[in-house]
């Protein structure tokens, strides 16, 4: 068994942070299932955009889709990633299985032009869901306040939900809370709930790329906020999903949503590369790795079953001391949210150029 493999049984998770159609169609998506036990894949703007913008894997089907009437780069966006999504879901579909549908998941996000439109996000995501045709997807919302209130909507109607950009503990409680109330909602309504299932992306080394930008050289709390930001959101969960009001929505077939730690790449060459990981081992979690992660840790990664949940009084502890030094989490966070928006805008704008540059060579080839 080796350490990717030890996390399941720890009770974490491990999806994958790209997907790219050669990924499917080689068999390499399947070997990660079978031999390391990845078991979701999670993608977005940023990830399509490095998919679809390097190499030639999606010149053919540009190609065929504007022969065949497809003048718009959005609709080929679409088609070409929804396309995607439901080969990388059909991949994961025996662990969905086996799992009784607690696992085994494809995420598609929303456009990021919905970030803050509550209703408009609620009706694509519908659409989306529905246009994929597979039960073990999820619909990537922002975190914002517009999107905490999409989540508790489609919950209630049955959509799974993978609520990303989350930075701030605070913000991670109401998503939580919106997830319990939409499936109360949906109880309420004589809807089924065993079959609905969630994650809340928390993500992680982004807020120490941020922060350290803020802090002394010799500061002792460099590299060690994101990680402590995280075990507190992690004790959040805990207690959410305990207690009288979660425990009459577990008898009637409800899952917790899980929290899935994103962006666990490292970004500082002076930490470890598998800093991310480590430190946030814990049941009923999800890590989703970068490929260069994924592998770091297979080599050499090291597994303490319950790490997420050590040493949270220094956790509390590091984030006081954050303050002490001047620095507001809360800026921090809130910024990272508008920096993570704006670059997803970035990405597909950039994408659906590349689209359109392909479409007037077909123009110019069929002319």
């Amino acid at each position: 068994m080796n350490s990717l493999q030890q996390l399941q049984s720890a009770g974490q998770s491990i999806w994958l942070d790209f997907l790219r159609r050669e990924m499917v169609t080689s068999g390499h998506l399947e070997w990660l299932r079978r031999e390391d036990g990845v078991t979701g894949v999670t993608s977005n703007p940023t990830i399509f955009n490095k998919a679809i913008s390097q190499g030639s894997d999606y010149d053919n089907a540009i190609h065929d889709l504007a022969l065949a009437g497809h003048p718009e780069p959005h609709d080929i966006y679409y088609d070409l990633a929804l396309a995607d999504v439901r080969m990388a879901a059909d991949v994961f579909r025996p662990v969905y299985e086996e799992t009784g549908g607690r696992d085994g998941f494809v995420s598609f996000e929303l456009d990021p032009g919905l970030a803050h439109n509550t209703a408009g996000s609620v009706a694509s995501a519908r659409v989306l869901f529905s246009e994929l045709g597979r039960a073990n997807t999820m619909i990537k919302v922002p975190g914002t306040t517009e999107g905490v209130r999409a989540v508790e909507q489609l919950t209630t109607v049955g959509v799974n939900v993978n609520i990303t950009l989350l930075f701030s503990v605070q913000m991670y409680k109401q998503v939580a809370l919106a997830y319990i109330a939409g499936l109360e909602a949906r109880h309420r309504a004589g809807q089924s709930l065993d079959r609905i299932a969630s994650v809340a992306s928390f993500f992680v080394s982004r807020v120490d790329t941020a922060v350290d930008r803020q802090l002394a050289e010799n500061s002792p709390i460099r590299g060690k906020v994101a990680i402590a930001n995280s075990k507190l959101a992690y004790q959040q969960f805990r207690a959410i999903f305990s207690g009288d009001r979660w425990q009459a929505l577990v008898k009637a077939g409800a899952r917790p949503q899980r929290v899935l730690w994103a962006s666990t790449g490292t970004k500082n060459p002076a930490y470890s590369d598998v800093l991310y990981v480590e430190e946030l081992v814990g049941p009923e979690t999800v890590n989703t790795m970068p490929e260069k992660t994924l592998e770091a840790f297979r080599d050499h990664g090291r597994v303490r079953p319950t790490a997420v949940m050590e040493r949270t009084d220094e956790a509390k502890t590091t984030l006081v001391h954050l303050a002490s030094h001047g620095v507001s989490l809360d800026t921090v966070t809130g910024q990272l949210l508008e920096d993570g928006l704006k670059a997803f805008e970035a990405d597909l704008e950039q994408l659906l150029h590349v689209i359109e540059q392909n479409l007037v060579e077909v123009r110019a080839a069929v002319s």
